[in-house]
């Protein structure tokens, strides 16, 4: 398939660091649901990437991107739909997935600060963003007990922050001790979640014709 203005492009990013996880069957199963609505889909593996994962100057000093990250980031800016699928570590992201956000969501590529001011501008606008987790608890817990720090991360300071507004959450757990029968639910799931976002997709297209 040759990409072109006219096509649609999803984009999903698997923060779990290994290829053998559930994470990674997710991703998968997005991924060819995704294409089959004839949206053009890329993958990031975050664990597979060749990088420094941490932003060792911080702001101070900036730091080179490696190829693998000025790949990624292209496919971030060129998309139109984010998909995001990681598990809740502690509570949290993954640490590659947070030195990944680190190295690339950077001042003046993902937002730009106004004129001696802290608004921001972000470079992320018209996209559309979801997020999908697992966990070795019940969503409901992590949502409403532990306040879901981790999707609040990065829907609302980083997707939001830096332009993108529409942004749903799912959450797939207990994980942990789960049996193959809940795991083909959960597979199911997100191929009607990639089904969605590719019709949305192209009835966005439809509509500018």
């Amino acid at each position: 398939m040759n990409a072109s203005t006219s096509i649609r492009k999803i984009v999903v990013i698997n923060g779990h660091p290994s290829v053998s996880s559930f994470n990674h069957a997710l991703v998968q199963a997005y991924a060819d649901s995704a294409a089959e609505q004839g949206v053009w889909v890329d993958v990031i593996e975050i664990g597979q990437l060749n990088f420094d994962p941490n932003l060792k100057y911080g702001y101070e000093k900036r730091m080179n991107l490696e190829p693998d990250l000025v790949e990624a980031w292209r496919k971030i800016m060129e998309a139109d739909h984010l998909v995001w699928i990681f598990p809740v570590w502690w509570g949290g992201l993954p640490a590659i997935t947070k030195g990944f956000i680190d190295r690339v969501f950077l001042p003046s590529m993902a937002f730009s600060y106004y004129d001696k001011s802290n608004w921001i501008r972000g470079h992320l606008q018209n996209k559309t963003a979801r997020i999908v987790t697992t966990l070795d608890q019940s969503g409901w817990t992590y949502k409403w007990y532990f306040g879901e720090p981790s999707t609040r991360q990065l829907k609302q300071a980083t997707l939001q922050f830096c332009g993108v507004k529409k942004v749903k959450t799912h959450y797939m757990g207990s994980i942990r001790g789960s049996s193959a029968t809940q795991r083909e639910k959960w597979l199911q799931s997100i191929v009607k979640m990639a089904q969605q976002d590719g019709h949305y997709l192209l009835a966005k297209v439809l509509a500018v014709h």
